[in-house]
């Protein structure tokens, strides 16, 4: 806990720094007056940004909410001001335009970004914010299903068991629904879900099933019954998923980077479509530990296309997929409670004399439609050293960096008899050793998407420069972490000891906004 004095000090350095690059933006303030000329004609707003980037130099950062991206607008300047040509390409002249470094900044005349709502002009935004527990332990649970009942909008809780929700005025007749795996659902008016210590307890259900039952029951069979079943429990149309994205690595206990970001996903059909699922990033942001001397040894490859490849019902789980299913063991364990309805439990590991290194974990299909809700699994440990080249993008040099511990977890949510992706969650843990040294370094690292609403109406593809490059998805600098950076966005909130991190630490924080 800082002491008052450090506090003070850190409110005076903060304030230090400010005053700072506040002299240091308006010394190259200038270039919003330099003169210009372009000649690009009719393009895109966003094209057009790009083209000026590439000739002063100077980056953009602002909200994507302030700028319509996609918007016509003519690119053609003869020695014009940097200002007026600003104003022109944006069409907003509720735009203030400030430079600090090398970055030119949109913000709004009238109210901070972070005040702002993507809700109609008179809609009126409350935030909900919760915990869910077990109601006889009290203990706090992770990863749990949030979602409206009578819509496509939800959450799910933080490793801390807390939510978060924003809600419009026309969604208070509704019902907040939540479910956990194992559980019986409850549910709650919102109309009361509006106070300042929320907590929703769930009951464990168990559920009574004779043993017999259990062994007869045959679980290739249960899991083809599930595999014939897909293109009739899984969306045959493309719809967008909104989604909450976020990752980080810690070295041993502290944080050495955190990226998240609201996400718009193409998600084409489950029904043998050729076309592959799109991502967009909405508004995104990474921080960076600046203030540490080593630089981070473990390069995490593409966590966002990992998240997208993890719904193994459009990607085939290979512990499911026909030509591995003979290198797999496999038990029906149990019968639980999920959503209301109840699931085969099914463990999997891979038999004795195969020697690859393949998946062991529990698989969730329901028992009257054959839906996979959930899974939970693992690479074995036995085999990873063989795994490097398939999680670690680059090491750095003079360092050994090898997986210690792979595990995912996938959810998927029913809305009106179809059941569409929910949650995805990745731990891994990495060991990393300084050539001719005997001790090693662990770092974690975590990877998670939540869906936070479904849309199946006017669902096209996206345009290619859309798109976002899935192996990285952040740039563009902005100053300081702004825990109202997301607003009225969706978002999952970070458990009490990254937030602390994330307070802590000297950052370098980037904004991409596209």
């Amino acid at each position: 806990m800082l002491s008052c004095n450090g506090f003070i000090f850190k409110r005076l350095a903060s304030v230090a720094i400010l005053l700072l690059l506040l002299l240091k933006g308006n010394c190259q303030e200038a270039i919003l007056d330099s003169l210009f000329t372009f000649s690009a004609g009719q393009v895109k707003t966003i094209t057009a940004l790009e083209i000026i980037t590439r000739q002063t130099g100077f980056n953009f950062t602002y909200d994507s909410r302030l700028v319509d991206n996609d918007r016509i607008t003519v690119m053609t300047f003869n020695s014009v001001k940097l200002r007026a040509i600003l104003e022109s390409i944006t069409n907003n002249d509720s735009l203030v335009f400030s430079v600090i470094d090398k970055y030119i900044i949109f913000s709004r005349k009238d109210k901070p970004i972070s005040q702002m709502t993507d809700s109609p002009p008179g809609i009126k935004i409350d935030y909900i914010k919760g915990r869910i527990a077990d109601g006889e332990t009290g203990e706090l649970l992770p990863y749990a299903t949030v979602a409206l009942k009578n819509r496509a909008k939800g959450t799910v809780t933080n490793n801390n068991g807390e939510f978060g929700m924003n809600i419009s005025q026309d969604m208070v007749d509704d019902t907040l629904s939540v479910s956990y795996l194992g559980y019986l659902n409850t549910e709650v008016p919102l109309s009361k879900a509006f106070v300042s210590n929320l907590e929703i307890t769930l009951m464990r259900e168990f559920i009574s099933i004779p043993g017999i039952i259990i062994k007869n029951q045959i679980p290739q069979e249960i899991i083809y019954k599930a595999k014939r079943a897909i293109s009739e429990n899984y969306s045959r149309d493309p719809v967008y998923l909104t989604a909450f994205y976020r990752e980080g690595v810690l070295k041993r206990r502290t944080l050495q980077n955190y990226s998240e970001a609201i996400l718009r996903i193409y998600k084409s059909s489950y029904s043998g479509s050729l076309l592959g699922d799109q991502i967009k990033v909405l508004k995104s942001r990474k921080i960076e530990n600046t203030g540490k001397k080593d630089t981070l040894t473990v390069r995490l490859k593409a966590g966002l296309r990992t998240c997208n490849e993890l719904d193994g019902v459009k990607n085939t789980f290979d512990f499911i997929a026909g030509e591995s299913m003979p290198d797999y063991s496999y038990l029906m364990t149990d019968i639980v409670t999920f959503e209301e309805e109840s699931a085969y439990a099914i463990d999997f590991e891979q038999k004795e004399d195969i020697d690859l290194p393949l998946y062991k974990g529990t698989l969730y299909i329901n028992t009257v439609d054959y839906a996979i809700v959930h899974t939970e699994f693992e690479l074995n440990q036995a085999f990873l050293f063989k795994m490097k080249e398939s999680f670690i993008a680059n090491s750095t040099r003079g360092f050994n960096t090898w997986p210690v511990s792979v595990k995912y977890s996938v959810s998927y949510r029913k809305l009106n008899d179809t059941y569409y992706l929910s949650h995805v969650r990745g731990d891994l843990l990495f060991a990393s050793k300084k050539k001719k040294r005997l001790s090693s370094t662990q770092f974690t690292v975590f990877l998670e998407l939540a869906v936070t609403d479904i849309d199946i109406e006017n669902v096209t593809r996206f345009e290619r420069d859309e798109v976002a490059p899935v192996h990285s998805v952040f740039s563009k600098v902005i100053t300081s972490y702004d825990p109202l950076f997301w607003g009225n966005q969706d978002y999952l909130r970070p458990e009490d000891n990254l937030l602390d991190e994330l307070k802590n630490m000297k950052v370098r924080l980037q904004e991409f906004s596209k």
